[in-house]
């Protein structure tokens, strides 16, 4: 049998007005076009890092202006961990660390409902360490055997 991406029952369907309205409420952005910049740079960041199907099906899950803004990105071949995706997208941006750490985590909480815990657990298990976090997840990690 062939491992098929699984419908997403806990989807949510929504606008990118809608979108950018969630995440100017959950970054306290004072106008639209922050979370706008905020959600533009924190998904073509996440689309330099994300491969595969889970990819393809996040990009299913989103507004069409952020599935867009998502795919166009070519993945690179150096994955970053939670911290160095941070750091890229402040040096990226221009912005420092702390703030982009904060527009991270507003939108990736607003794409965390659009995805749906079936598809996050998948991206996640897809990234290296340290973006669980970024998502608003606990951070599990696995048991290491006594050497």
């Amino acid at each position: 049998m062939y491992d098929q991406p699984r419908a997403n029952p806990s989807q949510t369907v929504m606008t990118f007005d809608q979108m950018l309205e969630r995440v100017r409420h959950e970054g306290a952005y004072p106008t639209r076009e922050r979370a706008a910049a905020a959600v533009h740079n924190v998904l073509a960041a996440l689309g330099r890092q994300l491969t595969g199907d889970e990819r393809v099906d996040l990009a299913q899950c989103l507004p069409v202006e952020a599935a867009l803004t998502l795919t166009a990105q070519i993945p690179d071949t150096e994955h970053l961990t939670g911290w160095g995706f941070v750091k890229d997208l402040a040096a990226r941006t221009g912005a420092p660390p702390a703030t982009a750490r904060w527009d991270t985590g507003a939108v990736l909480a607003v794409v965390t409902r659009l995805a749906g815990p079936d598809l996050l657990a998948r991206i996640l298990r897809r990234l290296p360490g340290g973006y669980a976090l970024l998502f608003g997840q606990a951070e599990l990690s696995q048991p290491q055997p006594a050497a």
